[in-house]
């Protein structure tokens, strides 16, 4: 009996189970793999895949998908890195253009929202797939970070700017940081609020969804507004660390998200069943 029970919850947290054999597998073959400066890398580069991931998650717990999410990285990127840009750098892209970083990043992660709730307005009142809807909207924002840089990077960025993605706050970086902040605003939502409590239910059968008086199209547009803002995030990031905006960056980031997603989700609907026990 307690054979079954081990291998029955074993067949329920297969993906933990994965996950951990692979975290045994590399420790082993690496005596380097467990050091503080390893780990602390992998989470810098991971990061931001993570942030998408914590955005696609609801899309996919919505029984939906983005597959804008690395375009959106892209436009993101070249947006924030063109306010950014050292005054004094004899190519700037906005001469005469100085606005506070702050500023820089709530227009570039503004404009991906923008894309956000045109994707869940498409999906929920058009009733067009998400996956041919976001689809359009991954070539869109491609070709328009394209359009916006000519195909060049946006270089030289400032040093305020760059702390984002290159930085530490007591010896922890601070994109690792801004990736657990997110990470727990979704799980709080997912948990402890009636919009993650709707996103399961339409998940799981939209139409009884609808007569529990769930508002479903209101609910879509805000998870892929979700999506799409931590999307945004992602790119400004990106260009934060790598110090500069690129329309190729963020290509195929949205299926590296998707691969990750799962884990995420299975995460927090463990942690949802564990505070309706509680």
């Amino acid at each position: 009996m307690k054979d079954n029970t081990f291998l029955k919850k074993a067949k329920n947290n297969s993906i933990w189970v994965i996950f951990l054999a692979i975290f045994v597998v590399a420790a082993i073959l690496s005596r380097n793999f467990l050091t503080y400066n390893n780990l602390i890398s992998v989470l810098m580069t991971e990061s931001i895949i993570g942030i998408l991931a914590v955005g696609i998650m609801w899309c996919i717990l919505s029984k939906g998908i983005d597959l804008s999410a690395g375009s959106i990285v892209a436009l993101s990127s070249v947006i924030v890195a063109s306010l950014t840009q050292n005054p004094e750098y004899s190519g700037k892209f906005f001469k005469g253009v100085n606005p506070p970083v702050i500023i820089a990043v709530l227009a570039a992660v503004a404009v991906s929202a923008l894309f956000g709730l045109i994707n869940g307005s498409i999906i929920a009142y058009t009733k067009i797939p998400p996956f041919i809807a976001t689809l359009g909207t991954q070539l869109i924002c491609r070709a328009a970070a394209q359009l916006y840089t000519n195909a060049y990077p946006i270089p030289e960025l400032k040093p305020s700017f760059k702390v984002l993605g290159q930085g530490n706050i007591l010896g922890f970086p601070v994109i690792v940081l801004i990736f657990i902040i997110f990470a727990a605003i979704s799980g709080f939502m997912l948990t402890q609020t009636r919009f993650g409590k709707n996103v399961y239910a339409i998940g799981g059968n939209d139409a009884a969804a609808r007569v529990a008086g769930i508002n479903v199209e209101k609910n879509l547009v805000m998870v892929y507004f979700w999506s799409s803002l931590c999307a945004g995030v992602g790119g400004v990031l990106l260009a934060a660390r790598s110090g500069a905006g690129n329309s190729s960056a963020g290509l195929n980031y949205e299926l590296d998200a998707i691969a990750a997603a799962p884990l995420t989700a299975a995460a927090s609907v463990r942690s949802a069943a564990l505070s309706q026990v509680s």
